[in-house]
């Protein structure tokens, strides 16, 4: 399967009631077009990073009665899986998809990761663009835009990473379900490639 962007009807996956019927949107509309982006991008990002980067679909196989809110596929430099690692995504909630870097709580390297902004806070302000994002919980859709972003506001968010046990960093760049972009396969995977190198310094810093 090419991968052909996203649609109305993905997004609207992520609202249907009931954990089982929402599973079943999510399995039958959105995962299909995951894996064909997984596949798009992971010799693209695997020449990027200079190791080889496996994708992985989420499953959600841990949830039992809340349905999901988001779903995503991610990369990294293991086969078994990429929570414990630095990793790339990309992924939705009902209302954008997301485009990110991400060090989530699971993770030994977030010490490297905080260590790498701190040393570094001037020269990451400079190279992540003012409309892309930053969060501190992958589980949350909400995220405080870079332009909002200064030098302590990053100093903070290191010194977090490196001293409470459940934080994350996630930073990239988020397009809500109605840019056109989205509906456009070929343009979105470029987009993605894109955005991705434009984080590696991120995730070069994060081992």
């Amino acid at each position: 399967m090419n991968f052909t962007g996203f649609t109305d009807q993905d997004f609207d996956s992520l609202t249907v009631p009931g954990l089982e019927p929402r599973m079943e949107a999510i399995i039958s509309n959105i995962r299909p077009k995951l894996e064909a982006l997984g596949g798009t991008i992971a010799p693209y990002l695997s020449a990027l990073c200079g190791e080889e980067m496996f994708p992985h679909v989420a499953k959600h196989a841990r949830r039992t009665i809340n349905p999901p809110e988001d779903t995503w596929i991610a990369w990294s430099s293991s086969k078994r899986g990429y929570k414990a690692l630095p990793h790339f995504q990309v992924g939705m909630f009902s209302t954008h998809l997301f485009i990110i870097f991400a060090v989530i709580y699971e993770s030994p390297n977030k010490e490297k990761t905080a260590q790498y902004l701190e040393k570094h806070t001037a020269k990451v302000r400079k190279l992540v663009p003012a409309d892309f994002y930053w969060s501190t919980d992958h589980m949350k859709p909400e995220g405080t835009p870079h332009q909002d972003m200064d030098k302590q506001a990053l100093l903070q968010m290191a010194a977090k990473l490196k001293t409470v046990k459940k934080s994350e960093l996630l930073c990239g760049l988020r397009l809500d379900r109605d840019h056109p972009l989205l509906q456009d396969g070929e343009g979105l995977t470029r987009r993605i490639e894109q955005t991705f190198e434009t984080l590696l310094p991120l995730y070069k810093g994060s081992f």
